[in-house]
């Protein structure tokens, strides 16, 4: 089979009718995943993968219902992408993860006989790291607004998800320092807040200011808040602290998401800039955003900080996810000396 979609298909959530015509009125099978999935306080971005993995399992076996199939579609699914698709091992243990969430967590069923659930293997790769001067050479590239986040990405290790969620509040002058709220695996952590990007950044957050106050007053100056919070402090959607750092540049207007209001700025608009730059910086290297918090641990490593400290501020849970960095420090492969140097 293959993985192409009609022309004309509707691929909203509404066109899987997840129980019989009799039972119209309950959710739709793909309203059911996003409630089991918020149940359990999964991120916004496990939510979309996981949709859309399902989405794309129901149209692959021609939107029967994921109740008429079982292990033997399963297997024929992920083949298909290992096979066909050609996805990494990682997007393909994703789509696995995402099946089996929808039959045990959402079903309450298990997807019946199939082979052995093999996850494919995922290579263990080295990070790419950019030197001190192929940073500086990237940032040159840069202004504005892109280059306080790639300089925080860079001088704090932030991913670039937890860059753009900061808040206004989050951000602690005094005491330079950075409050990531709710990172990846649902934790806090204390970073620090580079002193070369402090000036630019309270510039920035002068006309952020000045936006969110002309936004009050044309009735859009609420912000999203985390989970019921609106609800237990109503005036905290307005309140400046509450605000992101980095809104977006239009009023976001889904319903899903509450009143209208600001954002914070859309992943893609950061990569698309950070790709741009580094073109014209003439660096070979495939760097991605998430290559300067690479680069940020591997350069402290090589100022001699402790790996503990460096796991600390990345927001490790174990050491051994540090340790990687030390392969990819300055001093050669795997810091031995070549024999042909001594020649």
């Amino acid at each position: 089979m293959s993985l192409a979609i009609p022309h004309g298909t509707d691929l909203s959530h509404r066109s899987f009718v997840d129980v019989p015509s009799s039972a119209a009125q309950q959710p739709k099978l793909l309203d059911r995943v996003r409630q089991a999935l918020r149940l359990r306080h999964y991120s916004r971005r496990t939510e979309e993968s996981y949709v859309g993995w399902i989405r794309r399992y129901i149209l692959f076996h021609g939107k029967r219902h994921p109740t008429d199939m079982g292990g033997a579609e399963i297997t024929a699914f992920l083949t298909s992408l290992a096979t066909r698709a050609r996805v990494s091992a990682s997007t393909q243990n994703q789509a696995l993860s995402a099946l089996l969430f929808l039959y045990r967590g959402v079903l309450g069923v298990e997807p019946g006989e199939m082979p052995p659930i093999v996850r494919a293997r995922t290579p263990e790769r080295l990070p790419v790291v950019l030197s001190r001067e192929e940073v500086a050479v990237v940032l040159r590239q840069l202004g504005g607004t892109m280059w306080i986040i790639v300089a925080l990405l860079y001088g704090s290790g932030l991913r670039l998800s937890e860059c753009l969620a900061l808040r206004v509040k989050d951000l602690d002058f005094d005491r330079s320092q950075v409050v990531i709220r709710r990172g990846k695996g649902q934790k806090d952590r204390l970073t620090m807040l580079p002193t070369k990007v402090k000036v630019a950044l309270e510039q920035h957050l002068a006309i952020v200011r000045h936006q969110h106050t002309r936004d009050l007053q044309l009735g859009v100056g609420r912000v999203v808040l985390p989970f019921a919070l609106d609800r237990k402090y109503p005036n905290a959607g307005i309140d400046w602290g509450w605000q992101f750092v980095f809104p977006a540049t239009r009023i976001c207007r889904d319903a899903s998401w509450g009143p209208p209001s600001r954002f914070h700025l859309h992943e893609s608009a950061v990569q698309r800039a950070v790709a741009e730059a580094v073109r014209r910086a003439g660096i070979a290297k495939r760097v991605s955003c998430h290559t300067f918090r690479h680069s940020f641990a591997t350069h402290l490593l090589e100022d001699g900080y402790d790996i503990r400290t460096v796991q600390e501020l990345l927001g490790h849970r174990d050491v051994s996810t540090t340790m990687i960095y030390t392969h990819v420090l300055n001093r050669g492969g795997l810091g031995v000396r070549s024999p042909v140097d001594r020649l």
